[in-house]
């Protein structure tokens, strides 16, 4: 019984990271304040959000989120003052413009050239073996060649 109330704990784990004392008393400002960190990466944790997080910094980032709510930021403006305070890694789902999108779309880009660069690989590859010309042999090598596959 014991073991059943250890594993149930530490599968629920992430349900504690928001602490009591983190809770707005407003829960209409609560539930902007969840909505908003479950976008927000744990840059301890990499790729959990600050609020399935109980690292310090996620704390931290939890509270400074609150308190931008809190201070009557709309749900924008609290999200780029963290994104210009710790970069644009802390969003879980990055934007896909600027120097971002070269990274959006390098994969495919590379998938495409690998592509080509197979196809290509194989239709030379196809030319070579059907150009073999016997007519090149003298008759000499013509009569070794078959007294060769005769033996």
């Amino acid at each position: 019984m014991k073991r059943l109330i250890l594993i149930l704990a530490v599968l629920a784990s992430p349900l504690f990271a928001v602490q009591p004392d983190e809770v707005l008393d407003d829960p209409v400002l609560e539930q902007r304040a969840r909505d908003l960190s479950v976008g927000l990466r744990c840059l301890v944790c990499r790729n959990e959000s600050i609020d399935e997080s109980n690292a310090e910094l996620a704390r931290d980032l939890r509270l400074l989120l609150r308190e931008r709510l809190v201070a009557g930021d709309t749900d924008r403006e609290a999200i780029d003052f963290i994104v210009d305070r710790y970069g644009e890694y802390v969003l879980l789902k990055p934007t896909t413009t600027g120097s971002n999108l070269m990274l959006w779309l390098a994969g495919p880009i590379m998938l495409l050239i690998a592509a080509g660069m197979g196809w290509n690989f194989l239709r030379n590859r196809s030319n070579a073996h059907g150009t073999a010309d016997t007519d090149a042999l003298s008759d000499a090598e013509k009569e070794r060649l078959r007294q060769i596959l005769d033996e």
